[in-house]
C-alpha cells in the first residue's frame, strides 16, 4: 500500500483505534516504529474504566465510551472488554477531604456520578483498607477493569479485515508536503497519502517536528506502577470483587491484583519522550503511601514498570489539522484515559478528520478538542 487514502503514525492504543474507524470508508496503512505494535503507554496502564474521572472533557468521551465497550465486543468479535469492579475516592487528610467535595460537587447530575459514603462503609466494601485512616468516601459502581490486550488486538483485526494495513519497525524520518497531500519515509519506504494521522503518543510532538506542523506543547509525564506481595491476601476478599481505591487528589491508587496489591503512588514526572522505567523512589513511595492507609505490612514488590501519560496545558486532548496545515491531523494527549476514551475519541476523532458529523453520543464540539486553541 504505496499511496494510501490515510497514513496513521502510532500502533499504540489511538492509532490502532483511529486507524479502525477511518477504514470503514478509506483506504489505511498504520505505522508504528518499534517492532511490535503497543509497546508504550498502550501496554503500561492500570488498565481501568473509571467513569467521573478527569475533567469535563474527558468525563464526557468516558461517559460516552462506556455502552461502546459493548457494542466493540460484537463489532471486533473480542471476549469481554470490561469486568465490573467498583472505584473507592478516598480522604485521609484536609486536601483530601477539599478535592472529594469538589469532586462530588464537579459531577452533580453526570451519568454514573460517584456517591458519597461514609468511612464506615468504604471499610466495608474495601477490607484492604485499615480502620482510623478514611475520613470521607465516595463509590462509583460503573467502573471496571479493561482488557487492554483484547481491545487493542481487537482494533488491528478489525483494521485489517476493513483493507488496512500494517506496518512495524517503520520509524519515520522525514514527512514533506507533497502536491496537495504529504510524503512520508519510513522504514525505507516512501508512502504517498493525503492525510497524515499522528497519533504518536509522547512522540507526537516529535513527528509535527518532522512535518514543519507547530507543536501542540506535549509533556510526557511518568507514571509507576508496582505490584506487592501482601502477607495475608484474605483481607483483599469481600462480599464482593475487591474495588479499586483512589486517592481524592491523586497521592496514590490501588487495587487486587490475584493475591498481590496493584499500587500507584500518583506520580507525574515530566520526562522527554523514551521507553520509560521505573524509579526506585516512586515505587517506595506507592508502598509506603498505600501501607499507611491499609496496615497490610506491604515490604517488597513483584514487578514495576513505568509508562508515559501525555499532556497539553489544559489537559484534554487534541483532535484535528491546524489550518495552515491541511491533511495533518493530531490525534494526542490522552493523559492517562488513553485506552477508557479509545472507542469514543477514534470515532469523534474519525469524524472531525473526514468532515463527518460528529457521535450524537459525545457532548463534545469538534473545537473543544481542536488544536487551534492551543
Amino acid at each position: 500500500m504505496d499511496s494510501p487514502d490515510v497514513v496513521v503514525i502510532g500502533g499504540g492504543i489511538a492509532g490502532a483505534s483511529v486507524a479502525y474507524e477511518l477504514a470503514a470508508d478509506r483506504s489505511v496503512l498504520l505505522l508504528e516504529a518499534e517492532s511490535e505494535l503497543a509497546r508504550h503507554s498502550t501496554a503500561r496502564s492500570a488498565a481501568t474504566y473509571v467513569p467521573g474521572h478527569g475533567g469535563s472533557a474527558m468525563r464526557a468521551l468516558i461517559t460516552a465510551s462506556g455502552p461502546r465497550f459493548a457494542q466493540l465486543e460484537a463489532e471486533l468479535d473480542t471476549p469481554p472488554l470490561l469486568a465490573p469492579r467498583d472505584v473507592i475516592w478516598i480522604a485521609v487528610d484536609d486536601r483530601g477531604e477539599v478535592e472529594l467535595a469538589r469532586l462530588l460537587a464537579d459531577r452533580a447530575g453526570e451519568p454514573q456520578q460517584p456517591v458519597a459514603i461514609d468511612a464506615a462503609e468504604a471499610l466495608r466494601r474495601c477490607r484492604a483498607l485499615a480502620p482510623g485512616h478514611v475520613r470521607a468516601a465516595a463509590v462509583a459502581t460503573g467502573s471496571a477493569d479493561i482488557d487492554v490486550d483484547a481491545l487493542h488486538q481487537g482494533y488491528v483485526r478489525g483494521l485489517r479485515r476493513r483493507g488496512g494495513a500494517v506496518r512495524t519497525g517503520a520509524r519515520v524520518a522525514a514527512l514533506a508536503r507533497r502536491g496537495a497531500g504529504w510524503r512520508v519515509d519510513a522504514g525505507g519506504d516512501v508512502i504517498d497519502t493525503a492525510l497524515v494521522v499522528d497519533a504518536a503518543g509522547a512522540w507526537a510532538d516529535e513527528v509535527a517536528d518532522l512535518a514543519g506542523v507547530r507543536r501542540i506543547g506535549l509533556v510526557p509525564m511518568r507514571r509507576t506502577i508496582a505490584v506487592a506481595r501482601v502477607p495475608d491476601p484474605t483481607r483483599l476478599r469481600g462480599p464482593s470483587r475487591s474495588p479499586m481505591v483512589i486517592e481524592a487528589d491523586y497521592a496514590f491508587y490501588f487495587k487486587a491484583d490475584g493475591a498481590d496489591l496493584l499500587v500507584c503512588p500518583g506520580d507525574e514526572t515530566p520526562m522527554p519522550p523514551c521507553d520509560a522505567r521505573p524509579d526506585e523512589l516512586d515505587v517506595a513511595l506507592a508502598l509506603e503511601r498505600v501501607e499507611a492507609v491499609t496496615e497490610l505490612g506491604l515490604r517488597s514488590i513483584r514487578t514495576s514498570w513505568a509508562g508515559l501519560r501525555s499532556f497539553v496545558p489544559d489537559r484534554r486532548p487534541v483532535v484535528g489539522e491546524r489550518p495552515d496545515h491541511p491533511g495533518f491531523a493530531f490525534v494526542a494527549g490522552q493523559g492517562g484515559a488513553g485506552i477508557e476514551t479509545a472507542p469514543a475519541l477514534s470515532a469523534f476523532a474519525a469524524a472531525v478528520i473526514t468532515g463527518s458529523p460528529l457521535p450524537a453520543d459525545v457532548a463534545l464540539a469538534a473545537a473543544a478538542l481542536s488544536p487551534g486553541r492551543l
